[in-house]
């Protein structure tokens, strides 16, 4: 017996055109969620007594990073597309077909925020620390993109949210079925929620040393290991799972290993501090 009561539908095309321009909903969704990151990390900078504009000076360095980074991770890991018999190795470089991944999106923005760390002089971790909430709500942002294109959803379901996929956007072995678990409005309210509760623990603790966006990475790959579980999109596997599972595995061991080991750090520079300030304790 079929139990769908309601569900979701998915846009008919995820392109518009104004005249002759084409308007891409992912690119879109890049745009805007880049803009709020920017919106909020300067709202943190500045709150922190960092120089008013520089978050936006970084940007400019680290989204051109980050999207050359999304896109060599993505060829990386799915040479398959572009190499070998009947392969075009030059559409590698075609990135407005589609093909962004996320690790590299963060590792090359990463690298360009902490350049431009060093060409203004500022430290990368206070930077890191400001944009850290505002890089999981443009993550949020950006999976409307997902929505748009019809992509990356997951296993058959009739729950009541079950997302509606055209027969033309359905995997191999899937086609009798109609909805999917709509991954993309699961990893938008777990990016949401997470950038709540970083906020949240931010204030309560004050993380410094690049503890914030250690937190960030944590909590955003905690999400999207369950999250990728659920998904069925074609994607090179590492075992029993798929390569993105093992990698937000490995990066949440990591960020958690930098999360402790940076908390020690502020604890001897807080009780240098107290020292130097004579409030420090005498034998």
């Amino acid at each position: 017996m079929n139990t769908l009561v309601s569900s979701i539908p998915s846009p008919s095309s995820g392109v518009w055109y104004l005249g002759p321009v084409p308007l891409r909903a992912y690119a879109l969704g890049i745009i805007i969620g880049a803009l709020l990151a920017i919106w909020i990390g300067e709202k943190r900078f500045t709150a922190r007594g960092g120089r008013s504009g520089l978050i936006a000076d970084v940007a400019i360095w680290a989204i051109p990073f980050g999207i050359v980074g999304a896109r060599i991770y993505h060829v990386a890991t799915d040479p398959q597309l572009y190499f070998g018999e009947g392969r075009r190795a030059i559409e590698a470089l075609y990135i407005w077909q589609g093909g962004l991944g996320i690790w590299g999106a963060i590792a090359g923005g990463a690298v360009g925020a902490w350049l431009a760390a060093r060409h203004y002089e500022v430290s990368f971790s206070a930077v890191a620390d400001a944009l850290a909430p505002g890089l999981l709500v443009a993550q949020a942002v950006g999976r409307l993109g997902n929505y748009a294109n019809q992509e990356l959803f997951g296993k058959p379901t009739d729950l009541p949210w079950a997302l509606e996929i055209d027969q033309a956007n359905r995997p191999p072995g899937y086609e009798q079925f109609s909805t999917f678990h709509p991954t993309f409005l699961y990893e938008m309210l777990w990016n949401l929620a997470a950038a709540g509760l970083l906020v949240l623990i931010d204030r309560r603790f004050r993380l410094t040393h690049g503890r914030a966006f250690a937190l960030y990475v944590m909590l955003y790959t905690a999400g999207r290991v369950w999250i990728e579980m659920l998904r069925i999109d074609t994607v090179n596997e590492l075992g029993p799972y798929r390569l993105n599972v093992w990698t937000s595995i490995v990066v949440f061991v990591l960020a958690a290993a930098y999360f402790i080991a940076a908390r020690r750090r502020e604890k001897v520079a807080e009780a240098s501090q107290s020292f130097d300030d004579g409030s420090g304790g005498q034998s």
